[in-house]
């Protein structure tokens, strides 16, 4: 049962949050307020399975060394003698205003097979390298597919355009994954870490059968402060935020005028 259960998190958490249109893209540098999103920060979460807490989960964006940029993913959860262990790694860098990815890792043990997963975007050689479960495999580059760790700050850096309806592509497993969502509307959420007032997002599926929901918060820039997931009407998985660490804003400020100057981004 665990690991129905780290599946789905694997394949919700770590998306939750790319062809969209790209609220990085060079022609949208009059308004950039989407690198807020960018501003180094730490959330914890909580992961839940009805009232059993299974552990937690926890991003980490460190401040950028030199316009490039080191995005990490981990999470820990448990259910009797079963356990589940990620870590996901997304090096990217942001040139003039647009992000550009360079190399993902992740790592996957505990009960049952282990496995790793890796990819390179060698944007001059026009592949994307990417290794799972140690079988390669070379995919043609495109600007527009990013990772699944990275894709899910770009979808931040979207909100900021108020879009009602986002698509983006990553590779995930080998190919070309799709994944589109859509605005639900604006909703509070109240959890055991504090109120927020947040934007319901919900993933597009052609079944009903599933739906997954999250929560983000423009107060946070965009953090995600919820995620459900339900199968049948049923929920299955619940992902609360715990706690959160945002350096000040005023730093984001700082890279928003460098960006505006026609500079790469420190912050």
């Amino acid at each position: 049962m665990i690991k129905k259960f780290t599946a789905l998190l694997a394949n919700i958490i770590v998306i939750t949050l790319s062809q969209a249109p790209n609220a990085v893209a060079s022609d949208d540098n009059e308004n950039l307020e989407y690198l807020k999103a960018l501003t180094p920060h730490s959330a914890e979460y909580r992961v839940f399975y009805g009232s059993i807490e299974l552990g937690k989960a926890r991003y980490q964006l460190p401040e950028s060394d030199n316009g490039y940029y080191n995005y990490r993913f981990d999470s820990d959860i448990s259910l009797l003698m079963l356990s589940d262990v990620r870590n996901l790694n997304s090096e990217f860098k942001l040139e003039d205003g647009k992000v550009k990815p360079i190399r993902y890792m992740s790592k996957r043990s505990g009960t049952g097979s282990d496995y790793t997963e890796q990819t390179a975007f060698a944007a001059g050689q026009g592949v994307i390298h990417t290794i799972y479960k140690d079988e390669r495999e070379k995919l043609p580059f495109a600007e527009d597919v990013y990772d699944p760790l990275l894709s899910q700050l770009i979808f931040r850096m979207d909100m900021y355009r108020q879009p009602e309806l986002l698509k983006y592509k990553m590779v995930k497993e080998k190919e070309f994954d799709d994944y589109e969502f859509k605005v639900v509307g604006k909703e509070q959420v109240i959890l055991d870490s504090g109120t927020y007032q947040t934007v319901k997002i919900e993933v597009v599926r052609k079944s009903k059968k599933r739906q997954t929901f999250f929560w983000m918060a423009p107060e946070l820039n965009y953090l995600p402060v919820r995620l459900s997931h339900f199968s049948k009407g049923s929920k299955q998985l619940d992902i609360q935020l715990d706690n959160y660490q945002i350096q000040q804003a005023i730093e984001s400020d700082t890279a928003v005028t460098k960006a505006n100057a026609g500079l790469t981004v420190n912050q």
